[in-house]
């Protein structure tokens, strides 16, 4: 699909303020401001991020009343379970907080529900089976919010619950012994990105303020404190919440925190990886090598494992579940190519996938851990929102569906306007869920295409470069990729810079990499300047690029290439096309 590449404009006066008043280098000040930070104090602790930045627990809403409610249970010794969600940023918040308690000798249990059999949040069933286990305290992470039936069940079973989450609200709250949300009314939070973990941890810092009687907590609970930075980092980037305020000072040192004060399942789960033999972490290593593997636990109805690895203190069992985690994503990987070829083939057969304003595509016995992987990849790949429902075979169950945002919708809004044909539907602004009969479904298809048709411009649905300036090969030495590098950690909210360069040409024929040569290698030259460049799962395009006889015009990321104690320059390619296209457009 073609693309429009947009070049941010720069005021060399505007660079040149920044830098001297800041201090920060030209380069830094230019990507700064294309982030849109012009202060020269933001822009110190944008840079700096320190850990003196994240705001005192007692701020966050709710978490005054939570924190001494927990606390009073954990001395009378009553039991308390963690109930969690069953993706990273539920199996990191549930890990996090369950080892803060049992630091402080609570008797303390977790549980997360089955993806495959329970599905998403708090469930009667559930509840019903830990008050009958002696449960006295519930305490959600990552989920809740929504849970209006669920907490009047856990009143009438003599459950205290109480909420922790970060998802969407509703008009109303659920009728809990206490909620904590960033987003609460009139709480006032200065930060509404925190992730399911990110308040987890503001929950587990007050806990040990109280138990210590003091806001400087003891040092066993200020070692811990720092371990669980990075439990809490993962969750941030897995949960693909903004990279700025809170959540970049938790991610920076949380990056820190995970080589230096790993929990034993972590470290088995970098040395499996070979992540421990990098000189240090990018947020990059959490979102496409950890956070993949325990996602893929919970895809596949093993969040419980994914949980136990990062709360379990026997090294050998640490290993242990490494390893079966590691071989689990495997079989998502291949699960998730399965269906990814189906549920293109469908958009391709029975839909138009270039002009349908949305698809929502449907299959028997598509995997449902694996289909809302597949939503964003098609999101991705024809640029507009798509849901992905998969039937269960033998026909007895409501289909269940995940959906994917692209073209600036929100999904969430989207989803409610279509509503009268769903069971239930939950999420974010990004990505959702939800619960349809089969004979719902051309209705609910013919609605949500509608709806987005009404929002959605014809200019939204080509899909955008935005790229922060244009650079010569001959600039991208190793000391200024080194400068951009200051921007890092890099996610969602804070791209990794995007470089544009023009009349490039092939220093040799493209190549396949990569598992089943899914990616795709080439040789770049510019002015007598070489440097490598990869485009990952962009394979098919080695033939295509190799029949082009002529300069061309490649907009990328600038990356570090550390092998064998080499560092060096490479770039991971966005984008590309042929030298006499069309300009750049500036914004």
């Amino acid at each position: 699909m073609d693309k429009r590449w947009r070049i941010h404009p720069h005021d060399a006066a505007d660079i040149a303020r920044l830098q001297h008043s800041a201090g920060v280098s030209p380069v830094v000040a230019q990507l700064l401001i294309c982030r849109g930070v012009r202060d020269p104090d933001a822009a110190r602790m944008f840079v700096d991020a320190k850990l003196t930045g994240l705001r005192d627990p007692e701020l966050l809403p709710g978490v005054s009343e939570a924190a001494d409610r927990v606390h009073a249970a954990v001395q009378q010794k009553r039991r308390i379970i963690i109930y969690g969600d069953y993706d990273a940023d539920g199996m990191t918040a549930t890990g996090l907080l369950f080892s803060c308690l049992r630091l402080l000798g609570a008797d303390i249990g977790y549980y997360v529900p089955n993806r495959l059999d329970e599905g998403y949040g708090l469930n009667q069933e559930a509840l019903r089976k830990l008050a009958n286990r002696g449960a006295s305290m519930v305490v959600t992470v990552d989920c809740g919010i929504g849970s209006f039936d669920e907490a009047e069940t856990a009143r009438e079973l003599g459950l205290e619950l109480i909420v922790t989450d970060h998802h969407q609200l509703a008009d109303r709250l659920p009728e809990a012994a206490a909620v904590v949300h960033p987003s609460l009314p009139g709480g006032g939070y200065p930060f509404e990105g925190l992730c399911g973990a990110g308040v987890a941890f503001k929950l587990a810092w007050a806990v040990c303020q109280r138990a210590s009687q003091s806001k400087k907590v003891s040092p066993a609970m200020r070692e811990f404190l720092l371990s669980a930075v990075g439990l809490a980092a993962l969750g941030t980037v897995a949960d693909v919440v903004p990279l700025v305020d809170e959540n970049r000072i938790l991610v920076r040192h949380g990056l820190v925190s995970l080589r230096e004060r790993p929990v034993p399942g972590i470290a088995a789960l970098l040395k499996i990886t070979k992540l421990d033999q990098k000189p240090q972490l990018g947020g990059e290593d959490i979102a496409f090598t950890l956070a993949p593997r325990l996602n893929a636990a919970g895809r596949l109805g093993q969040a419980q494992l994914g949980v136990e690895l990062v709360t379990t203190q026997s090294s050998d069992r640490a290993q242990a579940l490494a390893e079966y985690i590691h071989e689990l994503n495997g079989t998502r990987d291949s699960l998730e190519r399965r269906v990814y070829l189906a549920a293109n083939k469908l958009a391709k057969e029975q839909f138009d996938p270039e002009a349908d304003p949305a698809l929502v595509l449907a299959g028997v016995d598509w995997h449902p851990g694996v289909i809302g992987i597949v939503a964003g990849r098609l999101a991705e790949k024809y640029h507009r929102p798509v849901v992905v429902i998969s039937w269960d075979q033998a026909a007895t169950k409501p289909g269940v569906g995940s959906a994917r945002t692209a073209a600036g919708l929100n999904l969430f809004e989207a989803l409610t306007a279509s509503s009268e044909h769903l069971l239930s539907h939950g999420g974010h602004a990004q990505a959702a869920g939800l619960r349809i009969q089969e004979s719902k479904l051309d209705a609910f298809r013919a609605d949500f295409c509608e709806h987005i048709a009404g929002v959605v411009t014809d200019e939204d649905r080509i899909p955008v470069v935005h790229i922060d300036a244009e650079a010569p090969l001959s600039q991208l030495t190793l000391n200024t990729v080194q400068e951009i590098e200051q921007l890092a950690p890099f996610g969602y909210g804070n791209p990794r810079p995007i470089l544009c360069a023009s009349g490039v040409g092939l220093a040799e024929p493209p190549r396949r990499i990569g598992s089943s040569e899914r990616h795709l290698s080439l040789k770049v030259q510019q002015h007598g300047v070489t440097l490598r460049a990869v485009a990952f799962g962009q394979g098919e395009a080695a033939d295509e690029l190799a029949k082009i006889d002529g300069p061309l015009d490649i907009a990328f990321r600038p990356v570090i290439n550390e092998f064998r104690g080499r560092r060096s320059v490479e770039m991971h390619l966005v984008d590309w096309r042929l030298a006499e296209a069309p300009a750049v457009v500036a914004k």
